[in-house]
């Protein structure tokens, strides 16, 4: 939302709430509007969307140059990344084509990746076997292209979301893992109605002013007010789009902060035939405003990013348990999905 209201003046970023907010047991049900095949729709139209075999893996600063390696399995495939002492990203397999050591846990020399077991360098081109994987980082995040993992037609770059420009956002990654399968995540998400109910403590006042018609009309469009004390919100609308099979995009429509986003990424950590899968979440916030003092919280973006990880880890220790109940239940064949 601009600072200003129709050039009238500076406007706070919070409001005032009349009176206490709404008994939760008093609001009004949502069961109805949250009809589950309106919400398998929404799930089977971004499950068929491309996504060129592109797996987000972490945030862009969790791989530094200088630093040492990032490891991460990906479908079942160990994934290995690092930096080259000018920055490039590399990645590929993550066990040595030599014995088979976990180069997650190697060492980068000079932005050579050194095997601890033997000392098997690689500079991120193929050698003795090892054949490098395409990464790509989008400024926030790492995304590996892993086309046995995907099975679909590679693409040379994945579909980034739309984002705030770079020089004037603010972005936090959190990451938590859950025993589920991508698709659970991507369900909770594309369930807004959930949000008063089973984050009371984060969410109030939540409609849905619109649900998706169609493959030409698939945004679920939201009215909501964010807590900050027991009677200060932040009241937005907020639309919710499926841009891939593994990524939910949550975007300021109108409020305080329009443009900024919340990205949901999915990533499985198992393979299709594991009886056990797990998933990893990786949620990017990149939080923009032109807000005069916005310019601050960019500053103080080293002390900000661990307050909102922590708030995005509250959400989704919930939500993982939402989705790790949808899983079993679709495993029992109790439920649909």
């Amino acid at each position: 939302m601009n600072g200003r209201s129709g050039g009238s003046g500076w406007r706070p970023p919070l409001r005032r709430r009349r009176g206490d907010l709404p008994n939760w047991a008093a609001q009004s049900p949502t069961w109805r509007a949250a009809r589950p095949a309106l919400i398998a729709d929404a799930l089977k139209r971004a499950s068929a969307r491309p996504s060129g075999n592109w797996f987000v893996v972490a945030a862009s600063r969790d791989v530094r140059s200088g630093g040492p390696p990032f490891g991460r399995t990906v479908g079942g495939a160990e994934v290995v990344l690092w930096r080259s002492a000018a920055g490039e990203l590399h990645a590929g397999p993550g066990i040595c084509p030599h014995l088979g050591a976990p180069l997650r846990e190697s060492r980068v020399v000079c932005g050579t990746l050194v095997c601890h077991w033997h000392g098997l360098a690689l500079e991120g081109g193929p050698f003795a076997g090892w054949e490098p994987y395409p990464a790509y980082d989008d400024g926030v995040l790492v995304w590996v292209r892993l086309d046995a993992v995907g099975g679909e037609e590679p693409t040379r770059r994945p579909v980034v979301p739309r984002r705030p420009a770079a020089g004037g956002a603010l972005d936090a990654v959190c990451t938590a893992e859950g025993r589920c399968e991508p698709q659970d995540v991507v369900a909770n998400r594309l369930d807004p109605w959930h949000g008063a109910w089973f984050h009371p403590y984060s969410f109030v006042d939540l409609t849905v002013v619109r649900a998706p018609r169609g493959e030409d009309d698939d945004a679920f469009v939201v009215d909501v007010s964010f807590r900050v004390t027991r009677r200060c919100v932040v009241p937005v609308r907020a639309e919710f789009t499926a841009p891939g099979p593994r990524t939910v995009v949550m975007r300021i429509a109108e409020g305080e902060g329009a443009g900024s986003v919340v990205e949901t990424h999915a990533t499985p950590l198992t393979g299709e035939a594991d009886e056990r899968p797990r998933t990893a979440v990786i949620e990017a916030v990149v939080a923009a405003s032109d807000r005069p003092g916005f310019a601050l919280a960019r500053a103080a973006a080293p002390a900000l990013r661990p307050l909102v990880r922590r708030a995005a880890a509250r959400l989704w220790r919930d939500d993982l348990a939402y989705a790790e109940r949808r899983w079993q239940l679709r495993a029992s064949g109790r439920f649909p999905g």
